[in-house]
């Protein structure tokens, strides 16, 4: 699979890491309220959707930048590319 970086062209799935679902950007609050049971979904539940699906890949053999991969989980193909930080600041700016 060719994951297409948006800083560094084309590169080969193989120099990126997978950590999962792109929703892991947004950490919940550990101290606010109901943090437990809000901590304990952020670090244990997890989707396994079939299709469309956003997740987050980490450049390790590369520029060490978190990108956000929209891929087909059927088909693998990739539909979209952002940098990790583009898109959790574009969160921080809609609250």
């Amino acid at each position: 699979m060719i994951i297409n970086h948006p800083l560094l062209g084309p590169r080969d799935a193989a120099e990126f890491v997978y950590l999962g679902d792109a929703s892991l950007i947004e950490r919940p609050d550990g101290f606010g309220e109901n943090a437990e049971d809000a901590m304990y979904d952020y670090v244990y539940l997890r989707d396994n959707p079939a299709g469309q699906h956003r997740e987050l890949w980490y450049h390790e053999q590369g520029d060490r930048s978190w990108l956000v991969v929209t891929r087909n989980t059927l088909t693998h193909e990739i539909t979209a590319i952002e940098l990790a930080r583009d898109v959790a600041r574009s969160k921080g700016r809609s609250r």
